[in-house]
């Protein structure tokens, strides 16, 4: 899978033709030309790497990924809708989740880890 086949991937529809906003990592802040959406969106990162090395190289690159859906409110069709969309793109994924009370916002987390080609 590509970097690009994953963004992808992570365009989840709420409702036909409207969209799950998606960041890599965080969205822009302090912006005014370009300020972070409202709940409900996604961020996603690659932490750290795990590649399989062989023959004194980097025989296959293996990017753990974090995808993180933050939402106002508790939303189980959101989240069930998010894992369908992972699942129907092959990820093998778990699942946590936590309550940021500093910023009144559901993160629900999926961990997962993907081969990456050509970029």
């Amino acid at each position: 899978m590509t970097y690009r086949q994953v963004y992808d991937a992570l365009q989840i529809e709420i409702t036909p033709g409207v969209a799950i906003p998606v960041a890599y990592y965080q969205f822009p802040e302090d912006d005014p030309n370009n300020p972070a959406p409202p709940p409900p969106f996604i961020c996603y990162y690659y932490p750290d790497s795990n590649d399989l090395y062989a023959d004194d190289t980097n025989y296959q690159r293996i990017r753990p990924l974090t995808v993180e859906l933050y939402t106002d409110n508790k939303d189980f069709a959101l989240e069930n809708a998010v894992e369908a969309a992972l699942a129907s793109h092959g990820f093998v994924f778990s699942r946590s989740e936590e309550y940021i009370s500093s910023e009144r916002l559901y993160m629900t987390t999926y961990e997962m880890e993907v081969v990456i080609t050509n970029g």
